[in-house]
């Protein structure tokens, strides 16, 4: 049984497939970022919040509307049969994150006394680099999982894959004897 570049993608390909997912991700995830830090600042100075309140209310706003980029745009070619597990597993991981971001804002406000507006959206930006790759990590790994290829679909592709070669060594054998 033959293998082809189809079937087992080399790392060159693996690495092409991988930077334009990571490229699609920064598009939601910015997008994300521009509505978590526009209602953080809001909620900052608009409602006269706490920083680590207006984190929260922030986070979980930009958590819904990157979930609808990621599931309709980013991953809409990934298994949605089981859209409720794909849903708790999204928000248990964008809680994990949330809680990475909030974490060192809280450090930084609370520890290192770091407290004008400035220095608190320089923390949530190390907090959010920081819950941002471990998000993508999970949400590609465990939430928005690849349609699993059944052996019905394998099947005819392998069997392709042998005639097209039998193809090509009777073209090679009918070459050698012409010459």
């Amino acid at each position: 049984m033959a293998t082809t570049a189809a079937s087992n993608p080399s790392l060159a390909q693996k690495l092409r497939g991988l930077k334009g997912e990571v490229v699609k991700f920064g598009i939601v995830g910015l997008s994300g970022v521009v509505v978590n830090f526009a209602l953080f600042w809001v909620c900052i100075n608009g409602l006269g919040l706490a920083s680590v309140r207006s984190n929260i209310v922030a986070t979980i706003v930009a958590i819904a509307t990157n979930y609808l980029g990621y599931r309709y745009w980013l991953y809409r070619d990934r298994d949605a049969a089981a859209r409720k597990r794909e849903i708790t597993l999204f928000l248990l991981f964008s809680g994990a994150g949330m809680l990475i971001e909030t974490g060192v804002l809280g450090f930084s406000r609370y520890v290192l006394g770091l407290d004008t507006p400035f220095e608190q959206l320089a923390a949530k930006v190390v907090g959010l680099a920081v819950a941002t790759v471990f998000r993508f990590v999970s949400y590609r790994t465990w939430v928005f999982t690849a349609v699993p290829e059944t052996a019905a679909e394998a099947e005819p592709a392998t069997e392709v894959v042998a005639q097209a070669e039998l193809v090509l060594a009777a073209e090679e054998i009918r070459y050698a004897k012409a010459e």
